[in-house]
């Protein structure tokens, strides 16, 4: 039987403090020694930066280091910690309080695509085995007196080594967290204690907290009251599409066939995001803030575009084909179909997009207000691409068959995306298609914009969620489509033909706001028509 000798809590700290930053950091010090010079000042600078990292670890778990607690923390640190490790080192996941939202919002259908063998050797080997070798080892505390007197002579003189290396480095050192800011969010588990502080701080800030009101002015022009028609204007979230694969706007490969076979569909080519995840794309561009502004807190207590809307007399319906509205629909009319029973469109837990057309007729046929129907993809969600479409739309081969993307080609990467892309073209054409056999009855239109875009293994980065400020242009430049019927551009004045030779003015997800109040006549003192992408090409509707 294992005998372990009972160690003092100095020993546990120092020890785990070192097998924090060896055994879950190996991303950060390969970031560390890439972004240094290639010599000895640069090896020298990476070492004292570890040193520094390994410190300060030491001082804050001498903090907790008492009976009952001590273990219990490290325990949960080496466990969370080898997960992060695996996203990490994975998929090049930065981790920040956004990536924390993400995985604190998910549904299962999304975390369960996340699971692979690969992640339960990380939890084994880097988390359960230090965790039972820690639980079996037993700690010789002093008496209250002596051991706080004890905590505080190793954390001043902990202190006292930080500042002394800060100081014979500073140049140095300084030079490094200046310009790379996201250093910091790669160090494990600081990374994730942070982010759950904020992640927890935000939902402490608005519990309980009254929504508040916006645009409470708005209201219809009495004019586009009295078209003849009904209208049905249909605005599609795409989920993880990248401006860079899009057929449409120049892509070797026609992943668009169908939608460029449609002839009259304005393809926007530079069109960025406002975050790199769902959860903050997602309300952020039905919010009036920008990106700016753009914080989680304000836009959870406050309405949004669809709430306007409603207040200005349309309908306003959200389909779900994915993990939820963030917030921005739970005012308006909400159905999920992500868990829908539907032989021909649902599987394994999951539908595929044109589950969100099933209704669309049966819609048309019994249309009784001007209505806003949004369509939440599950598009391009990564990482099991493969599992994005049917087998008929899997043009481009071989392609990855894995959710653990590092064990596949790029090119295998690439190929399963594309054909994600390929699916959704399908999608949008047969939406735009089922709209315009309908024209003559109502008025129809469609606008497409993907959430946010996505890495595929550049600079060795995969899927999403980097940090905006470090975030590479895949993940923020974004797909925009639209499409009008002649009907809709006569009643609601849109001019194709100037929107066609305006297609590349620069535009983010801050014109949607705006966009779609002038569009669909909504006056109030919250518009802004600078940020209104139709404005200029609109004529006195009829």
């Amino acid at each position: 039987m294992l005998k372990i000798k009972a160690v003092r809590p100095e020993v546990v700290t120092v020890l785990a403090s070192l097998y924090l930053l060896l055994g879950f950091n190996s991303k950060l010090w390969a970031h560390v020694f890439q972004v240094t010079a290639p010599d000895h000042t640069g090896f020298v600078l990476g070492i004292v930066f570890a040193a520094l990292i390994w410190i300060l670890f030491n001082i804050l778990l001498t903090l907790v280091a008492f009976r009952g607690v001590l273990k219990p923390v490290l325990i949960t640190l080496f466990m969370l910690s080898s997960g992060i490790a695996y996203f990490m080192n994975e998929y090049g996941v930065i981790f920040d309080a956004a990536m924390f939202r993400n995985v604190a919002e998910t549904n299962p259908t999304e975390a369960l695509a996340l699971l692979s063998g690969k992640l339960f050797l990380y939890i084994v080997l880097l988390g359960v085995l230090p965790s039972w070798l820690l639980y079996k080892t037993p700690i010789r505390y002093r008496r209250w007196p002596a051991e706080l007197l004890s905590k505080a002579l190793v954390s001043v003189g902990c202190a006292a080594l930080l500042g002394a290396m800060a100081m014979i480095n500073y140049q140095g050192l300084a030079s490094l967290f200046r310009n790379h800011h996201e250093l910091r969010l790669m160090v494990v588990p600081s990374n994730l204690v942070g982010a759950a502080y904020g992640y927890l701080r935000e939902q402490v800030a608005t519990a309980g907290t009254t929504l508040r009101p916006t645009a409470t002015d708005a209201q219809r022009d009495p004019a586009s009251l009295q078209r003849p028609h009904k209208s049905l204007t249909v605005l599609v979230v795409g989920e993880s599409a990248r401006a860079e694969n899009f057929g449409l706007l120049g892509y070797a490969r026609d992943t668009t066939p169908k939608l460029r076979a449609e002839g009259d569909v304005i393809a926007f080519g530079d069109v960025w995001s406002c975050g790199t995840e769902t959860a903050v794309s997602v309300p952020c561009m039905f919010s009036n803030l920008g990106r700016k502004r753009y914080d989680a807190a304000t836009a959870r207590t406050q309405e949004g575009l669809l709430d306007v809307l409603k207040r200005a007399g349309y309908d306003v319906v959200w389909l779900d084909n994915q993990a939820g509205c963030k917030g921005t629909c739970d005012r308006v009319t909400f159905q999920d179909l992500s868990n829908d029973k539907d032989p021909a469109l649902c599987a394994n837990h999951e539908c595929r997009d044109m589950i969100l057309l099933r209704d669309l007729q049966s819609r048309l046929d019994n249309l009784q207000h001007d209505t806003v129907l949004v369509l939440h993809q599950m598009g391009s969600h990564g990482p099991e691409y493969y599992k994005r479409y049917p087998a008929e739309f899997e043009k481009f081969t071989p392609v990855c068959q894995s959710n653990a993307l590092n064990n596949c080609s790029r090119e295998n990467i690439i190929n399963g995306y594309d054909n994600t892309l390929l699916y959704t073209d399908h999608v949008l054409a047969t939406l735009i298609d089922t709209l315009r056999r309908n024209q003559d009855k109502v008025d129809t239109a469609m606008l497409y914009l993907s959430d946010h875009g996505e890495s595929l293994g550049e600079y060795n980065l995969f899927l999403h969620g980097t940090p905006y400020m470090v975030a590479p242009e895949q993940q923020r430049h974004i797909p925009m489509v639209a499409w009008f019927s002649p009907s809709y551009r006569q009643s609601f004045g849109v001019d194709t033909d100037c929107l066609q030779n305006n297609r590349n003015l620069p535009l983010s997800q801050d014109n949607l706001f705006h966009s779609m109040l002038g569009l669909l006549d909504v006056k109030t003192s919250e518009y802004q028509k600078s940020l209104d992408m139709f404005a200029a090409c609109r004529k006195p509707s009829a």
